[in-house]
């Protein structure tokens, strides 16, 4: 294997029939060794999955076990979900015992009802959509922008302060309109 790929091919028969052999590719993909923590770690930290308080976890499955992983977010709260249900513990036993905090869990229990465990994988904070460029006010911008052609990104920006309450950057106005302007100097065409 070379160091550069992370993964084996290897060439396999499919089926085998009495006049013809089929062969077909398949590729392997390499985890990190149970003795190399720190690759783990990282992958852990990389996919934002890492729990940060692993030492307040107690209970007995993740002590001493080569599959349970405190550090594990995600497998930390589907088997705090888990043990809701199935052992029939309670909220604040299951934190104690898991080492989330019960507004943790209670998100957890929901995101998992909604999206089951995709969603219990992080998402990026912030807000999901936009606050300011809503798509009144960028429908608008666009019915100013071709009534007015000469009307430059700064004005633009002065109306929709008048009319929507809102403060727009012009560079964000001149991204609204013309997707990803470049940057400087604009020459119009």
């Amino acid at each position: 294997m070379c160091g550069l790929y992370p993964y084996f091919i290897g060439i396999f028969v499919l089926t085998r029939g009495v006049d013809m052999l089929i062969n077909g590719i398949i590729a392997f993909t390499l985890m990190p060794k149970p003795s190399q923590p720190q690759t783990k770690r990282q992958a852990l930290h990389a996919s934002g999955t890492f729990n940060l308080r692993s030492t307040k976890v107690r209970h007995a499955l993740f002590q001493r076990s080569e599959f349970f992983d405190p550090e594990d977010l995600l497998q930390l709260k589907y088997e705090t979900l888990r043990a809701l249900k199935a052992e029939g513990r309670s909220i604040a036993q299951a934190a104690n015992e898991f080492g989330l905090s019960r507004p943790t869990i209670y998100q957890a229990q929901a995101s998992f009802a909604e999206k089951g465990v995709e969603g219990l994988l992080p998402h990026k904070p912030g807000p999901k959509q936009p606050r300011k460029l809503t798509p009144e006010v960028q429908q608008h911008l666009q019915e100013l922008a071709q009534a007015e052609r000469e009307v430059g990104a700064s004005e633009l920006a002065r109306r929709m302060r008048q009319r929507f309450n809102v403060k727009l950057h012009p560079r964000t106005i001149e991204k609204a309109l013309h997707g990803r302007a470049k940057r400087g100097r604009q020459i119009p065409p």
